[in-house]
């Protein structure tokens, strides 16, 4: 594995945890209760330091980081938009959560998906190990509160 490929695992990350850091913060932003804004603007604050992270590696490796998420997450996000506009506020937080939550699992493969690449350097594979493990715990965290919030 040479540092190209390394770099572009490694982008694939920034982008997922960039997504998650957008997503939360919009998520937080519609959000109703407390409870439910702190966590998500925690978890928002967690992606943006993952991400963070990986553009150190990144630049390590001699690349250019991205700075940016995906197409794909700037339509979930719309999606939470939408959500957030025809539903009521109980059902509202309960929404964001489950779209956070489907958002997380598609993080927690991403990562999956990146830990389990041959070849990764000690230093990149432990990262990934370590950010996998806070994606896990987003994930749980969400899914916890989004079971919580009465519908």
């Amino acid at each position: 594995m040479d540092n190209d490929d390394i770099v572009d695992i490694l982008n694939d990350l920034i982008e997922t945890s960039k997504d998650g850091e957008y997503g939360f913060r919009t998520s937080a932003e519609r959000a109703h209760t407390p409870a439910v804004k702190s966590l998500l603007s925690s978890r928002a604050a967690d992606c943006a330091k993952a991400a963070a992270e990986l553009q150190v590696l990144v630049r390590q490796y001699g690349g250019e980081p991205e700075d940016d998420g995906t197409a794909m997450g700037a339509m979930h996000r719309g999606w939470v938009a939408v959500k957030a506009a025809i539903s009521t506020s109980a059902n509202e937080d309960h929404a964001i959560l489950a779209e956070c939550e489907r958002g997380e699992d598609k993080a927690v493969a991403s990562y999956r998906k990146a830990v389990a690449t041959e070849g990764l350097p000690v230093d990149v594979r432990t990262l990934i190990e370590r950010q996998l493990q806070g994606a896990r715990a987003n994930h749980d965290q969400v899914k916890a509160l989004r079971d919580s919030v009465r519908v």
